[in-house]
């Protein structure tokens, strides 16, 4: 039986209860321990991660490596431990995006990844040298597109209130 909310973002939705993912530690700064990844927008590059507790709390989110071709994340020793994981264990990661009125301010903190897999999600300090708590998601994509004169089509800039806007959040 689907699990039914009412998202300040989405509407009604209902949830298959083997899709929710389980934050036994929370993530940083937020609420709720069970949380779903929603699609606004079939090929965007950016999901929701919704909070089942709190419908009113949603978040964008992206595969880094998608914009950041050489990301990796580096758990400490610790922190392998605690999790359970090791290089064989297959991770889905996000990080989360700050959306603003200009695709060239679009921003992912690369240092605070979102590891999940077998229906659990740990947000995790990642260790891995160089990165950035406010990485412009775009800096490779539109300099060449200023030069060739295109727009980018990556998800696109949306309006506030539409899927893939952080206005709310």
């Amino acid at each position: 039986m689907a699990l039914a909310i009412e998202s300040s973002r989405f509407g009604h939705v209902e949830i298959d209860p083997e899709t929710v993912i389980e934050f036994p530690d929370g993530l940083i700064g937020l609420g709720g321990s069970r949380y779903a990844l929603l699609a606004g927008e079939p090929d965007s590059p950016f999901v929701w991660l919704h909070c089942i507790d709190d419908p009113t709390l949603s978040l964008p989110v992206t595969d880094p490596h998608r914009f950041f071709p050489g990301y990796q994340v580096e758990l400490t020793d610790d922190d392998a431990d605690r999790l359970g994981l090791d290089d064989s264990t297959p991770v889905d990661v996000y990080v989360t995006v700050v959306a603003r009125a200009e695709l060239a301010e679009f921003t992912a903190n690369q240092k605070a990844p979102i590891l999940i897999w077998n229906g659990q999600g740990h947000q995790i300090i990642n260790q891995a040298p160089g990165l950035d708590l406010r990485a412009p998601l775009f800096a490779e994509t539109l300099p060449r597109q200023a030069e060739s004169g295109g727009n980018p089509e990556s998800g696109g800039n949306p309006e506030p209130g539409q899927p893939g806007s952080t206005d709310g959040v």
